[in-house]
């Protein structure tokens, strides 16, 4: 996508977010006051000491110094980059992020995107239409998919031939350059095909609902059943997920989130109303996957076979989750029975049975300690310590928390013995360098800066006369912070800091908004009367310099004059001020 994202609207899109939803959808807060609490998820710490501010809309961390806003939250937490941040940000509050020219632009995808909206498009009308499409239709109906669920999941239909695509869309040079770069044609022998023929199509949405590719179901008797796109530079199959969109349309923050393994599972538990499923593209499930899935919410459950493959693909499963297993994020395992997959099961029992089965899901932990002691003999010593040796690997992957905690203080109770035993390593966190709480006065022009940061309302007050003139670098640092108030007032917090493009700028600004100020009985009257103060420091100073020069030398007519002026008082100025 071409350009940088225009600072308005990522002004907007701070003013629009709420800090302590999405923090609260990743940690668990408890209200203090006007403020939320909780351990702080970025160093490891007993008593909490992270603050989230719906007031300023930024978090802070007094342990660590970790400090930003909700854009910043979602780059450190969810290790995302800035244009990533903002567009997870932008999709969860519905609005598209725009993009200004550039002399270096980004590789422009928009007609790769288009042109696989034609193509889904194209689908869906054959699977209405062609002659062909009895047989699609009745497939789907016998799995009981209504009408109205296959619109929702944008079902289509690729009939029998060889180019039905390609004659559809493939009008020019251009046009065929597009479909063979979204894997839709292929060549072989200098003739062009139709990669999808006599299948149902599953159109696979990101998570902004843009089609990215397919799935396709063949019909009838061959190999492959399903056939993928292939990846191109807009689908990773190892990044996307069947139904993600979906189910974000049916609830944009979903308790949890159902892991299954085809497309028709996902549509067939949507057609009973569970419209929390989704499927990986015929792929293990990667770190990428569950990164986007924890993303959306806290807890994901895996749905597998109850045979030995499912259990050795949950097994596999399971390494992947580990390393992302931070606090309040939550994983299970639901094994069905033999013989049944998610479309036949919710068919056979119904919704209310299936939904009941979900709470029953084994968690992480029992998964885990369940495999590992099937393997050993718990009644021996020997065995209980091949169980420690066993688990060792696999708990020094969790990240260091209370889960990693609890997770060793159950393989100490399972073991027997003391945690040294079992070789487990107390967790090694990465530390931040503690930021000093600040000793003494204040400046009073970094004051001054930092009261304006910390309450912004204070830039639509009527200021008085004479600081701007003080040869300071925070002097044009306050100016530029009452400009962008006064053209954007309703910013908070938050939403100034991330305001200036020069990261070094930003980054003195946060400090500045969670600087302790001590006691503020009235922001604005403090406000004033610091510019106030460097108002008379200002005249003091230039009384001073003029004083000096006349010991050398006769002042001119223009400086006599310049000294009377800064020799009286101002209006509502105390005689110290001046």
């Amino acid at each position: 996508m071409p350009g940088a994202i225009p600072q308005h609207f990522i002004d907007e899109l701070l003013a629009r977010a709420d800090i302590v939803e999405i923090v609260g959808r990743r940690v668990p807060l408890k209200k203090a006051g006007r403020e939320f609490h909780a351990c702080c998820p970025f160093h490891n710490e007993k008593t909490p000491s992270f603050t989230v501010s719906p007031t300023k809309q930024f978090y802070h961390c007094f342990g660590c110094g970790a400090h930003g806003s909700a854009l910043s939250f979602l780059m450190e937490y969810d290790r995302l980059s800035f244009p990533e941040a903002v567009e997870e940000l932008a999709t969860d509050l519905g609005l598209e992020v725009p993009r200004e020219t550039s002399f270096e632009q980004a590789p422009d995808h928009r007609p790769l995107y288009d042109i696989l909206e034609q193509a889904a498009r194209h689908f869906a009308t054959q699977l209405r239409q062609h002659a062909d499409a009895a047989q699609a239709i009745d497939y789907l109906r016998q799995r009981g998919v209504s009408g109205e669920v296959a619109a929702g999941f944008r079902l289509g239909y690729a009939p029998p031939g060889w180019d039905n695509l390609l004659r559809t869309l493939g009008t020019d040079d251009r046009q065929i350059a597009l479909l063979r770069e979204a894997g839709l044609i292929t060549e072989q022998d200098g003739k062009r095909y139709d990669r999808l023929r006599e299948r149902i199509i599953f159109p696979i949405r990101d998570t902004r609902g843009r089609v990215v590719g397919f799935g396709g179901r063949l019909l009838g008797d061959g190999k492959p059943k399903y056939l993928n796109s292939p990846e191109t530079p807009v689908f990773h199959k190892g990044r996307e997920l069947y139904g993600l969109y979906e189910a974000r349309q049916a609830n944009a923050h979903p308790a949890h989130l159902l892991v299954v393994e085809g497309y028709m599972d996902v549509v067939a538990l949507a057609q009973f109303g569970i419209s929390n499923a989704v499927a990986t593209l015929g792929t293990a499930t990667t770190t990428e996957h569950l990164e986007k899935l924890y993303r959306a919410t806290p807890e994901v459950v895996f749905c597998f076979d109850g045979d030995r493959a499912g259990r050795d693909a949950a097994w596999k499963a399971l390494h992947t989750v580990l390393p992302l297993m931070r606090d309040g994020r939550q994983a299970r395992f639901l094994f069905l029975p033999d013989g049944e997959d998610p479309d036949s099961l919710v068919r056979r029992i119904g919704a209310d049975a299936f939904a009941q089965e979900i709470p029953r899901a084994q968690p992480l932990s029992t998964f885990l300690f369940d495999k590992l002691a099937s393997q050993v003999d718990m009644q021996s010593l020997d065995g209980r310590a091949r169980l420690g040796e066993l688990a060792k690997p696999l708990l020094e992957r969790l990240p260091a928390g209370l889960f990693r905690d609890m997770m060793e203080q159950s393989l100490y109770e399972r073991v027997g013995l003391k945690m040294q035993a079992t070789g487990v390593q107390p967790a090694q966190r990465p530390t931040r360098p503690r930021i000093a709480r600040p000793q003494g006065s204040i400046p009073p022009l970094r004051r001054a800066v930092a009261l304006l940061v910390q309450h912004p309302e204070l830039g639509q007050l009527e200021l008085p006369d004479g600081w701007q003139s003080l040869d300071s670098p925070g002097v044009v640092m306050l100016q530029q912070l009452l400009a962008a108030l006064h053209e954007r007032p309703a910013m908070h917090s938050a939403a100034l800091v991330e305001h200036w493009e020069d990261p070094t700028t930003r980054q003195q600004l946060a400090k500045l908004a969670v600087l302790e100020l001590g006691i503020l009985d009235d922001a604005a009257d403090q406000f004033l009367g610091t510019l106030r103060s460097l108002a008379a420091e200002q005249r003091r100073s230039a009384r001073e310099a003029l004083l000096m020069k006349s010991r050398s030398a006769p002042l001119t007519e223009e400086e006599k004059q310049q000294l009377r002026e800064l020799y009286r008082p101002l209006p509502a100025q105390s005689p110290e001020e001046n």
